[in-house]
């Protein structure tokens, strides 16, 4: 994320779009403004989760003033700022209810970290996903990237199969696309006996 400096840091505006679990548009002054909410991290489409991450988010925020409190700017020319509605943190009531991870590449924040462990204990939202669903947003594109990568570079994958759009065995069309969603995603639910072979109705 790049800094600059931030003369008034806080300013008020009306959401009018929810993008993701972590991403609003917002009208200041009659000027659009697209804002990543600091400090989280949510589902990314085709995640498990990240419908709901977003419906939480829109719950909280949609067609509501809020008041936010600019952080920075990122690469994409995004403001990134804590946004609050009805006097509450919102990046830390989706932490609490289970529907965002705590972005620890960008925070360390401890009322986020121990809010994202009561979650994980109460197995609240995302949290009461098996385990092999509950893949961090940033551990998720960045297997996307190497995967893409792979593509360019190898012939063998460019039938191109692509991590997320699938999870369950009556979605392949083949054995090839199911050893792809077990070997390069980690879709462990695929191979239900541990011994290898995904979907055996189709991979026999």
């Amino acid at each position: 994320m790049s800094s600059r400096a931030l003369a008034e840091p806080f300013f008020d505006a009306l959401v009018v779009g929810v993008i993701d679990g972590d991403t609003i548009d917002v009208l200041v002054e009659g000027e659009m403004r697209r804002i990543r909410l600091s400090g989280i991290d949510t589902p990314e489409r085709g995640q498990p989760w990240a419908t709901k991450s977003k419906q939480a988010l829109s719950k909280r925020v949609y067609r509501k003033e809020v008041r936010i409190n600019e952080v920075t700017v990122d690469r994409y020319g995004r403001t990134v700022g804590e946004v609050y509605a009805d006097n509450v943190c919102v990046g830390c009531e989706l932490v609490r209810d289970g529907h965002a991870w705590v972005y620890r590449r960008f925070t360390d924040d401890a009322v986020l970290l121990s809010l994202e462990e009561e979650a994980r204990e109460a197995r609240r939202g995302l949290w009461a996903l098996p385990e092999s669903d509950r893949l961090p947003p940033w551990e998720w594109r960045r297997r996307g990237k190497a995967n893409r990568h792979d593509r360019k570079g190898s012939a063998a994958k460019v039938d191109a199969f692509e991590c997320g759009l699938k999870r369950f065995c009556k979605e392949m069309v083949s054995c090839k696309e199911a050893r792809f969603h077990l070997e390069e995603c980690g879709l462990d639910r695929l191979d239900g006996d541990g011994d290898g072979v995904p979907c055996e109705a189709i991979c026999r």
